[in-house]
């Protein structure tokens, strides 16, 4: 489910919507390196937003500043993403994206500095985790052992670089986990989860071997995104 095996076509043509929201942050964030302006208009701002400038809860979730900053949130979502798009179809998907990434800037609204600006994706990817940590306890149905147990590592670390790693809206992290709990089951429904992973991964059915390999290859890049998060904090 997190091992990600697809060649770039296929990949695109199974997972549109993250295609389409990396996209997004790779041409947004070539804009913000050569303009100013652009950025200025976008960011999140609390004392525009007061001021009445709403787009500003919207447009954060999708720039990036450093390039440490749009590699990390971007791999996350390509490894933490696809399993959910095909779960929930692309509607619910996206609705899920933005809509934790909205709930995480009001929060930020609220609790940060008047003059406090922010930018970033972590916010909706977080409340991809809140959908996650909820299949864990609640519909375990939905994942298998080794997956929940993966999940479990991923909020562990992604806590831990919450609170130690610098230049994070810790805010955006919290709330954007607690709205894509809160809105979990409103999204997966209730009763029992009968489409298998298999089904809807058909790549799943691999040999041992390529299992493997593709297990080393998760690792690796969850290795990678640490270190980018940790580099984030200086560059």
């Amino acid at each position: 489910m997190f091992v990600r095996t697809e060649n770039f076509r296929t990949f695109t043509k199974l997972y549109p919507i993250i295609t389409t929201i990396v996209a997004i942050h790779l041409v947004l964030w070539l804009i913000v390196q050569f303009s100013e302006y652009f950025l200025h208009l976008t960011v999140g701002y609390n004392l525009l937003v007061f001021q009445g400038e709403y787009w500003r809860l919207f447009t954060p979730i999708f720039l990036h500043e450093s390039i440490t900053h749009l590699l990390f949130n971007s791999l996350s979502l390509v490894l933490f993403g696809p399993g959910l798009e095909r779960m929930l179809g692309k509607v619910k998907f996206i609705s899920i994206y933005l809509l934790g990434g909205i709930a995480a800037n009001i929060a930020t609204l609220f609790l940060a500095p008047v003059y406090y600006s922010h930018l970033g994706a972590s916010g909706a990817i977080f409340a991809l985790f809140g959908i996650y940590f909820y299949m864990v306890f609640f519909r375990p149905d939905m994942l298998n052992t080794a997956n929940s147990q993966i999940v479990l590592v991923i909020l562990a670390i992604s806590l831990v670089m919450t609170f130690f790693t610098g230049n994070v809206n810790i805010y955006a992290h919290l709330f954007g986990f607690l709205a894509g709990t809160i809105m979990a089951p409103i999204f997966l429904g209730k009763g029992t989860y009968t489409r298998s992973l298999s089904q809807i991964f058909p790549n799943m059915r691999r040999s041992p071997s390529t299992a493997s390999k593709g297990q080393s290859i998760f690792w690796i890049v969850l290795i990678v995104l640490v270190a980018l998060g940790a580099l984030s904090r200086f560059m």
